[in-house]
């Protein structure tokens, strides 16, 4: 059991996620983080990944020992201070795997096959006046994967039945029958489409520079399902205006929900409001999974997805 009010609830959280929350357990809700903090002795915090935790914050919550937070990422915690403390942390992944891939796919040929401008072009009556523009197919691509842990091997074995040629890059070469390179631009210079499903670390921020997206090269589409501090916005801004690449789908961006206007302009982009886990089967998954490592904190056994800082 976990007891009343002791789980500090740290931010908004979507309807779908707060009744699967409500069904559980019974947190105290802290929505606005400019707000005075709600007093009570608490001793866990439940956080969506898309919500910065500050150690400030923590730093006034001395009894807090676990934060768990929904969603595969963590790059929202303050994980040395986490260390330093002694506050274990768990994620949500495996869950929102399908979900995710899901809107991967979906980009994918919304971006090759210019499906938004194709609804746009019938609504506008103008198929009446003229035939839509020819697009690319994706069977014969070569595409590459950025990041081959559970979502990148899912999303690989999605992509297996389009005729295309895999690869992959990452820290280490793993036990898969897709050809590996070493590094993020000999692995953007073998590909047609190049997929960005790496976590957020200090050594992935801008990954995605302006020599990667130069080996991408003009006939080349990225696809950021990962996060936006993994490219280069200003780069990537001048490539898409450029035609240096030919074009982009952007689930993630540096500066969220406002992202660089720059990009609102362009006809060779497709953006989403950073959805790959928003559907409701997903989200009551992540939550549950979130409850869980709560109530296996409360109840003193090893939690089930624990972050290893």
């Amino acid at each position: 059991m976990i007891p009343v009010n002791s789980v500090l609830q740290v931010g908004q959280f979507p309807e779908v996620m707060q009744a699967a929350i409500n069904r559980r357990i019974s947190p105290v809700r802290f929505p606005d983080l400019n707000a005075d903090l709600p007093p009570g002795s608490f001793e866990s915090i439940l956080i969506r990944s898309n919500t910065q935790l500050p150690a400030q914050l923590l730093e006034k919550l001395p009894t807090v020992k676990m934060v768990a937070t929904c969603g595969v990422g963590y790059d929202n915690l303050p994980l040395d201070y986490l260390k330093a403390n002694g506050i274990k942390a768990s994620n949500t992944p495996g869950v929102l795997n399908d979900a995710v891939c899901e809107l991967a796919i979906g980009m994918l040929f919304g971006l090759l096959r210019r499906i938004p401008q194709a609804h746009e072009f019938v609504k506008s009556a103008a198929w009446s006046k003229g035939l839509f523009t020819v697009t690319t197919t994706l069977a014969g691509k070569r595409v590459g994967i950025a990041g081959m842990g559970r979502i990148g091997q899912d999303l690989a074995k999605r992509l297996e039945p389009f005729k295309v040629n895999l690869a992959y890059t990452g820290p280490t070469q793993k036990d898969l029958p897709y050809e590996y390179f070493p590094d993020i631009q000999s692995l953007a210079k073998a590909s047609d489409v190049l997929f960005l499903a790496c976590p957020a670390t200090p050594e992935t921020e801008k990954m995605i520079n302006a020599e990667v997206l130069e080996a991408l090269g003009p006939q080349g589409y990225l696809i950021n399902i990962a996060r936006g501090s993994v490219v280069d916005e200003a780069a990537l801004l001048v490539a898409l205006q450029q035609k240096w690449i030919a074009g982009a789908a952007l689930d993630v961006f540096e500066n969220e929900p406002n992202p660089n206007p720059g990009f609102l302009n362009l006809d060779n982009v497709l953006l989403t409001p950073h959805i790959g886990s928003a559907t409701s089967e997903t989200r009551q998954l992540m939550t549950n999974l979130a409850i869980d490592n709560l109530e296996a904190f409360y109840n003193k056994r090893p939690l089930l997805t624990e972050v290893k800082n």
